[in-house]
């Protein structure tokens, strides 16, 4: 197994409202997690995960970045007008241009806005990351091209049209190895939050890594019974965190959270009673081994 070294890479941040967050778990329960402000938005982080490989940087996210114009920033509680991940990459001595790979869990915005340029007004959006082969599951894809008035909002058109253009996408089936990662990495599938959500698992010495995407978008929803409003099968959601989570426990996993604000990756437990829990929670990551 080659040495991978990984680093946490906050993007730009956001607020957004906390029943939504919870779902149909009540605010005073969901409260204790998160402190909501006068609009009853909560804090959520939009951080990537960067593998450094003997040859080449692999890029899991790109975050929500600095696409939206002014209103449409208000409206998402976008709290930054840079791009905040271009700027924590330019930290690492790195620029878009150095990356090797992008893999993307879904296309909504929050999730893959940074790979666009930020907004200006009168000009067009450009894709970042030239270099970069895009990954992506076949379905999230399709999904994106052809999304269902539930989720419509959350897709961004031309960033379809300028990764299709681009001729660098890699689309990968359920069961199916990546040819640019390798077959060291694994993907794990969901559809309880959208169809197609594809979970990279990245080998470790320490045990595997797993970028948990909306399946678990944080430590408050490594509850079983935690999901989403913005879920699409709330109860498939639960049932596939479940086992992804209960595997990751007895093969002595870690998980990455994009959505944490305080979190960016902590070791799966299983306790005598079934429950599932996180400990060893590390806010960031540099250059640690994997």
């Amino acid at each position: 197994m080659i040495e991978r070294r990984l680093y946490s890479v906050e993007g730009n941040t956001q607020k957004l409202d906390g029943g939504a967050m919870f779902g149909n778990a009540p605010k005073p329960l969901w409260e204790r997690w998160a402190s909501p402000d006068e609009r009853n938005r909560i804090d959520l982080a939009c951080r990537a995960l960067l593998v450094k490989e003997p040859d080449r940087w692999v890029l899991l996210e790109t975050g929500i970045g600095a696409f939206f114009n002014p209103k449409m920033k208000d409206r998402f509680g976008v709290q930054e007008a840079r791009h905040v991940l271009l700027d924590n990459l330019a930290a690492l001595g790195l620029t878009h241009e150095d990356i090797s790979v992008v893999v993307l869990s879904h296309l909504h915005f929050d999730h893959a806005g940074g790979l666009l340029t930020a907004w200006q007004e009168g000009e067009a959006y450009q894709l970042l990351f030239p270099n970069a082969t895009f990954v992506v599951g076949r379905t999230a894809w399709k999904r994106a091209q052809n999304p269902h008035p539930r989720d419509k909002a959350s897709f961004i058109p031309e960033l379809q049209a300028l990764l299709a253009a681009s001729g660098r996408m890699e689309l990968i089936d359920e069961g199916q190895d990546s040819p640019t990662l390798g077959e060291d990495y694994r993907f794990h599938f969901s559809n309880g939050h959208t169809p197609g959500l594809m979970l990279t698992e990245v080998p470790g010495v320490l045990g595997p890594v797993v970028f948990a995407g909306d399946l678990v978008p944080g430590r408050p929803w490594v509850h079983r019974s935690i999901t989403m409003g913005y879920d699409r099968f709330p109860e498939l959601l639960i049932d596939e965190k479940a086992a992804l989570l209960a595997d990751l426990a007895e093969r002595k996993g870690r998980i990455f959270f994009t959505h944490d604000p305080a979190c960016a990756l902590a070791r799966i437990t299983l306790d005598e009673l079934n429950r599932i829990g996180s400990v060893n929670d590390k806010a960031e990551l540099h250059n640690v081994l994997a």
